[in-house]
């Protein structure tokens, strides 16, 4: 006798923010996932930075009760959310409250109490900017005039989340170029050629492949047989680039079961730790 599946269970999350939300939102995401058949109903409010927005919040907040999660910085702005809560007999979670008094105790530092900190316009925010351009104008083989001005070059066959990688690299900060391996076409000279940036292959299975390549044509409305979903043609492409990774020394990365995030976190740890020809 089969176990019949468990009903998602819905529930409201009210996330009210002095600044943008996105860590607020990212931070209520990665929780709400580790618990199975929950889903959540979010409600944001970002840039609540007076009483007249924070009670619009409130009063959306008692039209739909549930559980409140806030990074208000301003005292009496924070006194009034939790009392409104407390008036609601609604749970209110100051976020980021457990880690930042662990931070201000091991490093014996008083708090900033500036809205918006870590959003300021520094040198990392400009470099972020700068990698971003950089992957867009460096994706899919293209500006391979300066490609040795990467950090690192993702190489792999079509479709194995070379671009949205890059991508999310250079939200770290970190440029990353792709080059696409292509059958029957030679390899780039300038990928060959590249000596400052470190080169990664990234690979996966036949089966994944396949699956992903045929969703794309179907997207694009292409049902027609092609060697872009043969069988025996994949596996001879990902056998092809097997060998070219292993002659030129790369590591590589196998992304079939991997996220584009932990795909990203296996290349900046070879960045940092220069893993060599381990494949992770």
């Amino acid at each position: 006798m089969t176990t019949p599946p468990r009903i998602s269970t819905y529930f409201h999350v009210h996330l009210v923010s002095d600044s943008t939300g996105e860590t607020l939102n990212a931070m209520a995401r990665a929780v709400c996932a580790r618990f199975e058949n929950i889903l959540p109903i979010e409600h944001i409010y970002a840039l609540v930075r007076s009483p007249r927005q924070l009670e619009r919040a409130l009063t959306d907040i008692e039209a739909a009760p549930g559980v409140v999660i806030h990074t208000i910085v301003e005292d009496d702005l924070r006194s009034a959310l939790e009392e409104g809560c407390r008036r609601l007999d609604m749970t209110c979670i100051a976020a980021l409250d457990p880690l930042v008094s662990a931070m201000s105790r091991y490093l014996g530092a008083s708090l900033s109490r500036r809205v918006g900190v870590q959003h300021t316009l520094d040198n990392d925010y400009f470099n972020r900017m700068d990698a971003l351009n950089y992957a867009i104008g460096h994706d899919d083989g293209q500006g391979g005039q300066d490609l040795d001005q990467a950090d690192v070059i993702l190489v792999g066959v079509s479709r194995t989340s070379k671009t949205p990688t890059c991508i999310y690299l250079a939200h770290r900060g970190v440029r990353a170029a792709n080059v696409p391996l292509v059958p029957g076409q030679p390899i780039p000279e300038k990928l060959l050629a590249a000596r400052r940036a470190m080169v990664v292959a990234l690979t996966a299975s036949p089966d994944r492949l396949i699956q992903i390549r045929r969703n794309r044509l179907l997207s694009l409305k292409e049902d027609r047989a092609s060697t872009y979903i043969d069988v025996d043609a994949v596996r001879d492409e990902i056998v092809q680039a097997r060998r070219l990774y292993e002659k030129q020394g790369w590591p590589v990365i196998d992304v079939t079961r991997r996220s584009v995030e932990e795909t990203a976190a296996a290349v900046l740890n070879l960045l940092n730790g220069g893993r060599g020809q381990v494949e992770v």
